[in-house]
């Protein structure tokens, strides 16, 4: 199901680093030491956008990127 708030979202394995594009701002921000098994249950998750706010935000470091 596509989500409403979360564009996008691509993910690096060996960094271990999340980059997640939001739908209202179109801003990114990349989250640090995401484990790969969070990372794919949020990739399954019904609505990405629930599981971003109760597993992801608040849970990893972050930063905006600007580019």
């Amino acid at each position: 199901m596509p989500s409403t708030s979360i564009k996008k979202t691509e993910y690096d394995p060996t960094s271990r680093i999340l980059s997640v594009w939001f739908v209202a701002s179109g801003k990114r921000y990349d989250f640090e030491g995401v484990p790969p098994e969070t990372y794919a249950d949020f990739r399954s998750a019904f609505v990405k956008g629930r599981f971003f706010n109760d597993h992801i935000r608040g849970h990893f470091r972050y930063r905006r990127v600007t580019d």
